[in-house]
């Protein structure tokens, strides 16, 4: 069987505040059309210069720990160079240096190969934009 390429784009809304927005149900809906029980890679994307994509465990304080830590790493002063929008937006800019705009996860039997508490997470520390697009791609 030749391979296939399958992408969609998503558009979230991450709200006014710093957010780890969980992608993993979005990833795996996508994949359940996309995969159709094939393995393959599932690549995810944000076209965004301030934010990240991270596989983290989610809801048990992990998120909010990846915020206190990014914080502490990037703190939202006066410090940055890149200083339009809101006070230490700048840091939000140096972001995906840590937190890359991107990940390639295994996709096996056209599910996400993922570990017992890992999730696909968008990382979005720039409260100036709440209007974020992930780009899911299947190739396999």
């Amino acid at each position: 069987m030749a391979d296939t390429f399958t992408t969609r784009v998503i558009d979230i809304t991450t709200g006014s505040r710093e957010t780890v927005y969980d992608l993993t149900e979005a990833c795996a809906e996508f994949l359940r059309s996309a995969a159709q029980g094939r393995d393959g890679l599932l690549n995810v994307f944000t076209p965004h210069a301030t934010a990240g994509l991270a596989v983290i465990e989610t809801g048990s304080g992990s998120d909010d720990d990846l915020l206190a830590a990014l914080h502490d790493l990037l703190p939202a002063d006066d410090r940055w160079r890149h200083r339009h929008g809101s006070p230490g937006h700048g840091r939000d800019h140096v972001l995906p240096a840590l937190v890359p705009p991107h990940a390639t996860l295994p996709v096996i039997g056209g599910r996400l190969e993922l570990g017992t508490w890992q999730s696909v997470v968008l990382v979005d520390t720039n409260v100036d934009n709440p209007d974020r697009r992930v780009r899911l791609s299947f190739l396999g």
